[in-house]
């Protein structure tokens, strides 16, 4: 006999999660949400806002972006890779949840772009703090607070271990374990995963990606992430697609460091890998996807950004070309003070010589061919780039000492997809057939990007869980109704 019963249990406590536990709840449902950690929130607690197209913010700020257009630009991007269908209801929704969201009390700043020239569909949620990491936790509570108010039972440090199905191949039930590791059977009619993927799981992540954590990938790992629900899902009978990184560029040993350090080294100045060669028009950098993809196809997966202290100074008096949301602040004034922190902690990213031959040496980069290709860059300079044709404003010789370059790795911010799933957010097996009563939404599920994350959306991470949460619990409770 089961130790408890409802109609729809969710399977975590994120963003996807419980986005699918509140609208499930609005829309009749008895639910219990299972998280594994203390608390709800997962890894939106440190985010800042999900996309929306065509949002009220949007119309006020006179930004032409509408769902046609988006729809278009993730399609060509991904040339046509990807569930069109799925893509066009979470579009559709998106600006409907902001205003769904707000009706719970949550506030927005606005809608902005990431970088220069992504679209400005990042709804950043308003805090007491102003605009930061961690703003979306006000989203969270929000949720939390609303899903408690419609009657949600929250388990929390509960893991689940095992979908549950009835003779005729319907999900009926949940097994979970609680922190004491005693097991726990919830029936059901339906069942929501949404985990959060597997980006603290450097085995999963080798075996599915073939990249090694820590190694030549520095993604987010949030505890906890490990690709439970994934598995579930397997096992449960849903197609196993592919799984892959989120990527967005990582410096290495500098990101705990004043931002003015990342920020100058994020600018668009000379890039080059371990043989001293330029690999792009380095004013793609402020794509971190782009710079990441990048890296990834190099000798130790690594690429290192210089300047030289005429560049760093000019940035220092005048502010750097290129800002983005997470590094909004131009100012750079304190990048030797930084420098100088990162040296006395022993920082292993951060590399300052007075010679460009000494750079070479530090940071195992061809020697030879990095001065061959200084001068060549610093010629470019005085003329035009002929290699990446990148713009003359971007185009600053590298001349005098100290010289300082930093090394950039892969990185992202968890796995994405392995679930197969439908428009309706319904888990489907290899026959592109649901599986009764199993939905999935989320990282999880998230098999929208193809092979490289759309940065040029920005929110869509987080706008993918919110919105594809709100439609599993739809879906669930409908499924449910007609079971009963």
């Amino acid at each position: 006999m089961a130790n408890f019963e409802t109609q729809i249990v969710v399977i975590a406590g994120g963003p996807a999660g419980l986005s699918a536990a509140v609208q499930a709840a609005e829309d009749g449902a008895e639910v219990i949400l299972i998280e594994k950690s203390a608390a709800v929130g997962g890894a939106a607690n440190m985010g800042m806002g999900p996309l929306a197209i065509g949002s009220s913010y949007q119309k006020r700020q006179m930004y032409d972006i509408t769902v046609e257009k988006a729809l278009n630009m993730i399609m060509e991007y991904t040339h046509y890779n990807i569930d069109g269908r799925l893509v066009k209801r979470y579009f559709e929704q998106s600006a409907e949840t902001i205003e769904w969201l707000e009706e719970m009390g949550v506030e927005f700043e606005g809608a902005y772009k990431y970088f220069t020239k992504s679209e400005p569909t990042w709804h950043i949620v308003k805090t007491d703090q102003g605009i930061g990491p961690r703003a979306a936790s006000f989203m969270n509570k929000a949720l939390y607070a609303r899903a408690q108010e419609l009657g949600v039972k929250f388990m929390l440090e509960t893991s689940g271990k095992k979908i549950l199905k009835d003779e005729k191949g319907k999900v009926c039930g949940v097994l979970a374990a609680n922190k004491e590791g005693k097991e726990i059977e919830i029936a059901c009619k339906a069942a929501i995963i949404a985990t959060g993927g597997a980006g603290a799981n450097a085995e999963f992540i080798k075996q599915e990606t073939g990249y090694l954590f820590g190694k030549d990938m520095f993604n987010f790992a949030i505890p906890g992430n490990v690709g439970d629900g994934i598995k579930m899902a397997w096992e449960a009978g849903a197609d196993h697609v592919p799984v892959r990184i989120e990527q967005a560029a990582s410096f290495e040993g500098i990101d705990d460091l004043p931002q003015s350090v990342p920020n100058i080294m994020m600018q668009p100045n000379l890039l080059v890998n371990l043989h001293g060669k330029r690999v792009m028009n380095e004013e793609q950098m402020q794509n971190t996807t782009f710079l990441s993809n990048a890296a990834s196809h190099q000798k130790h997966r690594v690429l290192f950004s210089i300047v030289d202290s005429s560049i760093v100074k000019y940035y220092m008096r005048n502010g750097v070309d290129e800002i983005c949301m997470v590094r909004a602040d131009p100012d750079v004034s304190d990048f030797t003070d930084g420098v100088k922190m990162a040296q006395a902690d022993g920082n292993s990213g951060l590399f300052v010589a007075d010679s460009i031959e000494e750079l070479a040496q530090m940071t195992g980069i061809n020697e030879e061919n990095l001065v061959e290709t200084v001068e060549e860059y610093n010629d470019y300079c005085d003329s035009v780039d002929e290699e990446f044709y990148k713009r003359k404003e971007y185009l600053r010789p590298l001349t005098k000492a100290p010289y300082y370059a930093a090394a950039i790795r892969p990185g992202g911010y968890g796995t994405v997809g392995g679930i197969r799933i439908n428009e309706n957010c319904e888990a489907c097996d290899n026959e592109f057939e649901p599986v009764p009563g199993l939905y999935a939404a989320g990282a999880d599920a998230c098999n929208i990007y193809d092979d490289s994350y759309m940065f040029l959306l920005p929110g869509n991470s987080m706008g993918f869980a919110v919105n594809t949460g709100r439609i599993a619990g739809m879906e669930a409770t409908k499924y449910v109704e007609d079971e009963e």
